[in-house]
């Protein structure tokens, strides 16, 4: 089974969107388990992006692939990280310096600029959509 990490800044405040990351984190539940890291501000956050080894950034100055690209990027990724992902997503400030000069990778999500929970929901249905590509599923399209 593979294992993303996804550490962020913040809660989640809405139920609506709370209750869409849990669905999208049910669909993934066979093939790939989430682990949420959320601190509380961005001090925080640098600080727990030191204990990792290796992670990937959202940010807007990252990669931007279309859905099939990132699924390859995405299989490749989880293989060559031993199943194992890890994302950060920045605040309203953005990404510390220090942690995005440390990160392995950039993803960008889109050139527009989302909340940090709003990039919660569109990372899970990212990687949901990226990992039925690859099983050939029709949900793509």
């Amino acid at each position: 089974m593979y294992k993303v990490k996804i550490l962020s800044i913040g809660k989640c405040k809405e139920e609506w969107l709370s209750s869409a990351l849990a669905d999208y984190a049910r669909r993934l539940g066979s093939i790939l388990s989430i682990e949420w890291i959320l601190a509380k501000d961005d001090a925080a956050l640098t600080a727990l992006v030191r204990k990792e080894a290796s992670y990937i950034i959202l940010d807007i100055q990252g990669k931007c692939l279309d859905s099939l690209h990132f699924a390859k990027w995405l299989k490749k990724a989880l293989v060559d990280g031993g199943a194992r992902l890890s994302f950060v997503i920045g605040g309203a400030e953005g990404l510390a310096k220090e942690v995005r000069e440390g990160a392995h990778d950039a993803i960008s999500l889109s050139p527009l600029t989302f909340t940090h929970q709003l990039a919660r929901l569109i990372l899970l249905e990212q990687l949901y959509r990226a990992l039925e590509i690859d099983r050939g599923s029709p949900y793509h399209k």
